[in-house]
């Protein structure tokens, strides 16, 4: 195990390179205060430095929310003051760290409104019935109900975020007014689309769908339940939020 102040106090943080890039980003990007209990728990757990975009986000900052509410992506955790939980909290951490612990199919570091989960790959994807390789980033789509691999890691994938391309990623899927719909969500909501975007109804005319704001934990789980009840593969842990 390695001690906090090792793996906090570093010689080259990646959190100034990261301050630069949300202000030159082509997305809005709020970043939340820090619950310090919760990044320290974070931290330690994952046994990761701030040198990484992983550690520098559980330790500088509460969590990102990007594109109006339309992306969150998880960090020190700032749910005590309405904001996001944890990463700790996210991936339901031990209260104190255990080396023998470790994330069952991998670490969920982010979501958006629609239900839609990104999350790093542990050590053994295919066991979990993930695609991609190990350490790689996946997407549970909320369209498919199915994990999808991104070839990019963590940091990587933060500065795709940033990018601009999520306008790409997320066409069919965006709705004439989605970004006044999903600045108004609370951060523990989610939206759920009537007729599910699974259907193709739903993609016959999307801005004639129903769009009703509910508790983030409501979306997944219907999305969990309609993944199994339709014959493909158990999407398994979908993040604690």
């Amino acid at each position: 195990m390695r001690e906090i102040d090792e793996l906090t106090q570093v010689d080259d943080p990646a959190w100034p390179e990261l301050q630069e890039a949300f202000a030159a980003g082509a997305v809005p990007v709020r970043v939340l205060a820090a619950d310090p209990a919760e990044g320290r728990r974070s931290v330690l757990q994952m046994q990761v430095t701030a040198r990484s975009t992983l550690g520098a986000l559980a330790w500088n900052c509460g969590g990102l929310v990007l594109d109006d509410g339309w992306v969150r992506v998880f960090g020190g955790g700032s749910e005590a003051s309405g904001g996001l939980p944890s990463l700790a909290q996210v991936n339901r951490f031990p209260d104190a760290f255990d080396p023998d612990w470790s994330p069952e199919a991998g670490l969920v570091v982010g979501q958006d409104a629609l239900g839609g989960v990104f999350a790093l790959n542990g050590h053994d994807p295919a066991a979990s019935g993930r695609p991609g390789s190990p350490g790689r980033m996946t997407y549970f789509a909320p369209d498919t109900l199915a994990w999808e691999a991104m070839d990019m890691g963590h940091s990587s994938w933060v500065h795709w975020l940033l990018s601009g391309r999520l306008e790409t990623f997320y066409d069919g899927l965006r709705r004439p007014g989605w970004r006044e719909e999903a600045a108004a969500l609370d951060l523990s909501q989610g939206i759920t689309v009537y007729p599910f975007l699974w259907t193709e109804e739903a993609h016959a005319d999307l801005a004639a769908n129903s769009w009703r704001a509910v508790p983030m934990r409501e979306v997944l789980g219907v999305a969990a339940d309609f993944a199994r009840q339709l014959g493909s593969a158990d999407p398994g842990f979908l993040g604690d939020v």
